[in-house]
């Protein structure tokens, strides 16, 4: 039986500020997988989801998604626009999905 991942990563490494985060690393998963990452602060958690999501493109080594697969990276700190309250942030998240309902709705 032949596997397709849907991620691969080979080889990464990634270094800050002269300190290693990531070393010659290598992480591939199939189809619905459930995946956790633990560590401790400075461990390089977040960097590898960055990296993982395209939002960090500074490392040496390969990581790609396969074709027709996306990856989302929700931020743990998100920047919201303290003139708005909750509900109007929020609605600036769903701006393009609120514009193509709208759009729908015209029909």
């Amino acid at each position: 039986m032949s596997y397709q991942y849907v991620y691969v990563m080979n080889g990464l490494s990634k270094t800050i500020n002269g300190k290693q985060i990531l070393k010659e690393t290598h992480l591939s998963f199939l189809p619905g997988a459930k995946i956790g990452i633990i560590g401790p602060n400075g461990a390089g958690k977040s960097t590898l989801v960055k990296i993982m999501a395209g939002i960090d493109k500074g490392y040496d080594g390969e990581a790609f998604v396969a074709s027709g697969i996306k990856v989302g990276y929700l931020e743990q700190e998100p920047h919201l626009d303290t003139d708005k309250n909750v509900f109007e942030n929020i609605m600036e998240g769903l701006k393009e999905k609120k514009l193509l309902i709208d759009e729908f709705n015209a029909i």
